[in-house]
């Protein structure tokens, strides 16, 4: 579990350490994920107790979780449990800044920062070439190809335009316009139809993480591209250009 939290917190724009050893007045300790970033030129560090037990944390590791982020100065303390926690310890962490989470909780925590940080730009950046191909404007090679090749462009166009608007809207671009977070599942939010099950791909559509959605747009985002790519490529002689 730690792994994957020190991921999350990296993705965030934190630089991670995952078991660091720190010594404190009371003697060296263990950090299962230690995190920190500058803000506006302040440190501000997070420390994560990762619990991968069978049983419910009991209070007696939220006092001695508390007392090594007094001691160690951090800003607040995460304890991440995949089996709960038992009453006394929503009790011991009161007024702390110890924050007691199952891995769902710690991960709807960072959503926010994961989006707009790593989800958002690199997405952006997997998808630039269909992106661009996906705009109203047609490629510079265009007017070079045959008639029968620009028809097969213009089909291209028409079969992925509409899975280009749908990504563009998870784009940093498309924040400067609309702060609200897109979101999952697609069908949410478009109204089914032939025609957009006709471009765009199920499982696109109805994929329910973000992780996930990201994965298969990236990848059917390659296919597409490649496809525009093999036009480009009799035309072409620097292929740098999407």
């Amino acid at each position: 579990m730690q792994n994957e939290v020190a991921e999350i917190l990296k993705q965030c724009g934190f630089s991670v350490e995952i078991e660091k050893r720190i010594q404190t007045a009371r003697g060296e300790v263990e950090i299962d994920v230690y995190a920190e970033e500058q803000v506006k030129g302040r440190k501000y560090s997070i420390i994560c107790e990762c619990k991968h037990w069978k049983s419910a944390i009991p209070q007696n590791v939220v006092h001695a979780f508390r007392t090594v982020v007094g001691d160690i100065g951090a800003n607040i303390g995460y304890i991440i449990s995949l089996n709960g926690f038992q009453i006394g310890s929503f009790k011991t962490s009161e007024f702390t800044n110890i924050e007691l989470k199952n891995w769902l909780q710690f991960q709807e925590s960072f959503f926010e920062s994961w989006y707009e940080e790593y989800f958002s730009p690199e997405l952006a950046k997997r998808t630039d070439p269909i992106l661009s191909y996906s705009e109203p404007f047609v490629a510079k090679w265009y007017h070079d190809m045959s008639d029968e090749d620009q028809l097969a462009y213009n089909e291209l166009k028409n079969k992925y335009d509409m899975f280009g608007w749908i990504v563009m809207g998870f784009t940093p671009y498309a924040r400067t316009f609309n702060k609200s977070i897109p979101s999952l599942p697609l069908t949410k939010e478009i109204p089914t139809s032939k025609e957009v099950s006709d471009r765009i791909p199920n499982e696109i559509l109805t994929a329910s993480t973000f992780k996930e959605f990201m994965k298969l747009v990236i990848e059917f985002g390659d296919k597409a591209t490649n496809e525009f790519r093999a036009l480009r490529d009799k035309y072409k002689t620097d292929k740098s250009d999407a």
